[in-house]
């Protein structure tokens, strides 16, 4: 994918953009494309199966050009275990980022456009609805 180059206002370089019609996606992958399987329990990695819309939507939307990154809270341990998996399973990605923070009730604050969606249970095409969101007051 190329990066498109992009300036501040006093025209310095600063982070290069995906094109507008290219998302970054980062998803999860315990609880949202398979079973919630805990660190504490590694053994049901390499058994569980994955939600066939997951799957299904996933790979469209790699297929689309979209990035796809699972980003995980399971360990650097789990590693080979994770990227066997998704293999077996016939995921498309870009990459897999191990050891997010665990716990839930992230609140994600960044310099770049961050659009959030919580899984429910069913892989979808996204829509869009109006929703209120937390904001830094100016």
């Amino acid at each position: 994918m190329k990066l498109q180059e992009s300036k501040d206002a006093e025209g310095r370089n600063i982070s290069p953009q995906l094109p507008e019609n290219i998302k970054n996606y980062l998803i999860d992958i315990d609880g949202t494309i398979t079973d919630d399987v805990p660190n504490e329990e590694p053994e049901r990695m390499s058994t569980c199966a994955p939600y066939p819309d997951a799957l299904e939507i996933l790979n469209k939307w790699y297929d689309e050009g979209h990035i796809i990154t699972f980003f995980t809270s399971r360990t650097e341990e789990h590693r080979i275990v994770t990227e066997a998996w998704l293999k077996e399973h016939g995921f498309k990605y870009h990459g897999l980022l191990m050891n997010k923070p665990r716990g839930g009730n992230y609140h994600w604050i960044d310099n770049h456009i961050v659009r959030a969606t919580r899984f429910k249970g069913k892989f979808t095409d996204l829509v869009i609805r109006k929703k209120d969101v937390e904001v830094f007051e100016r």
